[in-house]
């Protein structure tokens, strides 16, 4: 793979989904731009800011400065920061307060914040007058390569995480890479995991590349906004091939069966963010895999190397606080959503870019593997 250029314009990524069809712009002060983008989208529109307590501090500012330069009336609606957001009832305080800011069907929701941000705001705008647009302004390096771009939106429940949501699009994503300049390490590295994902599902190359250069991406350097553009690419081509996650956007879903259960089993909280369960899902997962006889030992070690090289978790031990029970992980698995029948489908791998759908894996091969690892 060839080094990043650094452009003077940004970069932008199509989904190409018809008539719904969106754009993904990616680089640095894209967020002094977002009004006139609206403006320009859905003129005479009003919108809505969805925004965490954190983000606010930071960004909400410059948000509400371009909206009123161009001339977009905006209210704003503030919920604390973390997993815990998630929820039934701060969808209800969501949609309660967009109706109260008379926020019409051509009206907007822009969602600037994170994973959690995204998802909570996407899902109160798919259900508010039956659906109202969104756009997304991602302000967490997961949520620039993952949550911001795709449709899904929703809330957690206590049998398990996104199990309750709608596929709701944007109508545009504003990747404002300067963003990132805020984010605490630890929730950079947590992004990162989904960076890597996308050269382990289907592209070795990239992920070569990453090991190459994975500090200068921390760096913030021009490698930074080139990972994003690919990882972004990357998704934009899965979405437009299987939108509702029929087939092979199933692979996005790499490392999350085992990532998404021992998420939830530390509570949804700072004991494990999401991306860092992201990243010891897919270590499992190739673990898993080598297991299996699908991939050898070797490169199995090569990611959990690699992530473990980044300061992400590799080992269910690296998980703060009570270690999780065998019969609660495999009860939170078996709620996952690419149960069929109520058999488990993971996404395993044959090596490095070298991922697939796994239909009908038998549950006693993973509750022992989870034992050797929980051992």
């Amino acid at each position: 793979m060839t080094a990043p250029v650094l452009l003077a314009e940004p970069t932008n990524v199509r989904v190409a989904l018809g008539e719904r069809s969106y754009d993904i712009a990616i680089g640095p002060g894209l967020i002094a731009r977002l009004g006139s983008r609206i403006a320009a989208l859905r003129p005479g529109a009003a919108a809505a800011i969805v925004t965490d307590e954190t983000v606010a501090r930071h960004h909400l500012g410059a948000a509400e400065a371009s909206l009123a330069a161009a001339g977009v009336r905006s209210a704003c609606v503030v919920v604390p920061p973390g997993e815990t957001s998630k929820s039934w009832s701060m969808v209800e305080r969501v949609c309660d307060a967009l109706l109260a800011a008379k926020l019409e069907r051509r009206d907007l929701v822009v969602a600037l914040g994170g994973g959690v941000v995204g998802d909570l705001a996407g899902f109160a705008a798919a259900i508010t007058r039956r659906g109202v647009d969104v756009v997304q302004v991602p302000t967490t390096l997961l949520a620039h390569v993952d949550s911001a771009v795709g449709g899904k939106t929703g809330i957690n429940s206590a049998h398990g995480k996104n199990l309750i949501g709608a596929f709701h699009q944007p109508v545009l994503v504003v990747a404002d890479t300067a963003l990132l300049d805020t984010l605490p390490p630890r929730q950079f590295a947590a992004g990162y995991a989904e960076v890597a994902k996308y050269g382990l599902i289907n592209d070795a190359a990239f992920f070569a590349w990453l090991e190459t250069n994975w500090r200068e991406v921390f760096s913030g350097k021009p490698a930074r906004d080139h990972a994003i553009a690919v990882s972004c690419r990357a998704k934009a081509a899965i979405v437009a091939r299987d939108e509702r996650e029929t087939g092979d956007r199933q692979l996005l879903n790499l490392g999350h069966t085992f990532g998404h259960a021992l998420e939830a089993a530390a509570g949804f909280s700072d004991r494990l963010l999401h991306g860092e369960a992201v990243a010891l899902g897919i270590v499992l997962a190739f673990a898993f895999s080598a297991r299996l006889g699908l991939t050898s030992a070797a490169e199995a070690e090569r990611v959990a190397a690699h992530f473990a090289a980044v300061g992400l978790p590799t080992r269910i031990a690296d998980v703060t606080g009570a270690t999780p029970r065998l019969d609660q992980l495999t009860e939170l698995m078996a709620q996952d959503k690419k149960v069929k029948r109520g058999r488990l489908t993971f996404i395993l791998a044959r090596g490095i870019g070298k991922s697939f759908v796994a239909p009908d894996i038998d549950a006693g091969e993973v509750r022992a593997f989870l034992a050797e690892k929980l051992a």
